[in-house]
């Protein structure tokens, strides 16, 4: 059966709806649902994981709440209704029993419990399905609304971004030597700025390194404004807990911080013990994580994350952080951000050991190219490059 140009429009309105419920959903896929007989809106809704219901159970019950039948209407959703009993049950017997005819879905789901198995149960109970073809530009946006999702459920790993603000020469920051405050050094505008406060509302963690802390002081927080599920958690790589207390994380930590150190350190230092116990008190969790090669292991890193239900992670560090995640293949998507300002030779490299900006790009998949609007800064306008390193969907159908 084809899809019709009111499928389209449905369809594109439950995009809307998973998007604006991005910051909710985690752990769980971010899906929206429309019920509609032909241009008649009869119940929509969003999956919000602290409330339990999926997408298709929220639109059904509006629904029904407004008194409109849904026999015969068609529903147009994000992601394959589900086929299996988790906290919910079966989205998919839901619909079949709510006697809908028909049901348009952007892509399949990624989870192997369910592949197929929803498409399957509708089509048996005689619903028309209508799965978008993946090269369609609404099934793309539905994947990449679920990028992390996939990629954990298939390989129970954070799915890693890593996200960089570059000089014209590909340079991450100033010389040290010319640094006079523990301040973020801006080298793109405000709007640029403002498309990263994005990317951290959209991710459940953000990690940087110690050499981040000690010479910017940030407070990596998400600063949109938007309402979220849960906090995004703000993890530092600090082997020897060289963190200060007085930094913009620790005097800001609400359960919302956690300091990664080095087992080999911390468990044979009475002093660095004692430092972990300060850093407690200030709500700031220590975590220990095995080292590799005199550095902390990034792999068990992951893991550890994952254990907390991380399923997006942002990586926004120094050279050696970015040098050592692009090593070690460890990153899934990258987003750079390019100013018109040079920074000279003696700047500090975007990836230590790791190659130029301009190699790194060469290597990405589906590489969009966008400008960002000009916030008529003296640098001029910012230019945004995003790429996959591993595409969390390749081999799925």
């Amino acid at each position: 059966m084809p899809l019709l140009p009111q499928d389209e429009i449905h369809l594109t309105r439950a995009l809307s709806l998973a998007q604006q419920a991005a910051a909710f959903a985690s752990p769980n896929p971010t899906v929206g649902c429309v019920l509609a007989r032909d241009n008649i809106l009869l119940g929509e809704g969003a999956h919000h994981y602290d409330q339990r219901d999926h997408a298709e159970i929220v639109a059904l019950k509006q629904a029904s709440a407004a008194g409109h039948s849904v026999r015969g209407a068609t529903a147009c959703v994000t992601l394959e209704p589900c086929s299996h009993q988790g906290r919910t049950g079966p989205c998919a017997n839901a619909l079949i029993a709510a006697g809908i005819a028909r049901c348009v879905v952007a892509t399949v789901d990624p989870n192997p419990l369910v592949r197929g198995r929803g498409l399957a149960l509708l089509r048996a109970a005689g619903i028309a399905v209508v799965l978008l073809d993946p090269s369609h530009p609404l099934a793309q946006q539905a994947r990449r609304l679920n990028d992390a999702f996939a990629h954990f459920i298939q390989h129970r790993l954070p799915f890693v971004t890593l996200k960089a603000a570059l000089s014209a020469d590909g340079k991450l920051a100033p010389a040290p030597s010319s640094r006079t405050t523990k301040a973020p050094h801006w080298i793109t505008g405000a709007f640029a700025r403002a498309d990263v406060q994005l990317l951290r509302h959209q991710s459940d963690a953000l990690l940087t390194g110690i050499g981040t802390i000690l010479a910017d002081n940030p407070s990596l927080t998400d600063r949109t404004g938007l309402p979220r599920r849960r906090p995004l958690l703000r993890v530092v790589l600090d082997s020897a807990l060289r963190t200060p207390l007085d930094s913009h994380l620790v005097t800001s930590a609400a359960n919302d911080l956690l300091l990664l150190s080095s087992p080999h350190l911390t468990g044979s230092d009475p002093a660095l013990a004692a430092r972990a116990s300060h850093l407690a008190s200030h709500n700031a969790e220590v975590r220990q994580i095995p080292t590799l090669h005199q550095h902390l292991d990034l792999h068990a890193v992951l893991g550890e994350l994952a254990q907390r239900q991380i399923l997006s992670l942002l990586v926004e560090a120094g050279s050696q952080v970015n040098g050592s995640f692009l090593s070690s293949d460890l990153v899934d998507c990258v987003v750079l951000y390019s100013s018109q300002i040079n920074l000279g030779d003696d700047a500090v490299p975007f990836a230590a050991n790791f190659g130029s900006p301009q190699d790194l790009q060469q290597r990405l998949i589906h590489t969009t190219h966008s400008t960002l609007p000009s916030d008529l800064a003296p640098n001029g306008e910012d230019h945004r490059i995003a790429g996959y390193l591993h595409d969390p969907w390749t081999g799925i159908l």
